[in-house]
């Protein structure tokens, strides 16, 4: 999957490099998303945003006309991220659902970057994300309504 990252901070290159595992093409940006910087989004899949980033109607229609068909966010904040607009777009959203403020800030960076990495990896599965799932469509409640029909194989967040 190719994905961009917006308001990518200096200390960040090395934890999303190392929870990526070179399995997606990554480009990072220092610049927040926003009209001005969308476009840097062409050809993707996904953008990684964080919670000064705008994704506000006009910003998701242009990903949407860009190919962007998922955002995942650095944060469990999701406030920043107009998800009726992303949801008519046909866009799915995720988060970062955990709490991680008992670990050291390099673990807490590190376990941001690997679910942010781990919704590109189950989207590219077909997958859901589960409670990371932040949609405003109703992909949770499918994946709740499908639970019993998954296989053995089938990882569930």
């Amino acid at each position: 999957m190719k994905a961009v990252v917006y308001s990518t901070q200096p200390f960040e290159k090395e934890f999303l490099a190392k929870a990526n595992q070179k399995m997606h093409e990554i480009t990072l940006i220092s610049n927040a998303l926003g009209m001005d910087t969308v476009n840097f989004a062409e050809g993707k899949d996904a953008v990684i945003v964080f919670t000064k980033d705008d994704l506000s109607a006009p910003v998701i229609q242009k990903l949407k006309e860009f190919g962007i068909k998922y955002i995942t966010t650095r944060s469990a904040d999701t406030t920043n991220i107009d998800k009726k607009a992303a949801s008519a777009a046909g866009m799915k959203v995720a988060n970062v659902p955990e709490d991680f403020s008992n670990l050291t800030k390099a673990g807490a960076y590190q376990k941001i970057a690997e679910q942010s990495i781990k919704n590109l990896n189950n989207w590219q599965a077909n997958k859901c994300v589960g409670k990371a799932c932040a949609c405003g469509i109703s992909c949770q409640k499918d994946f709740n309504s499908s639970k019993d029909s998954l296989s053995d194989d089938t990882q569930i967040l």
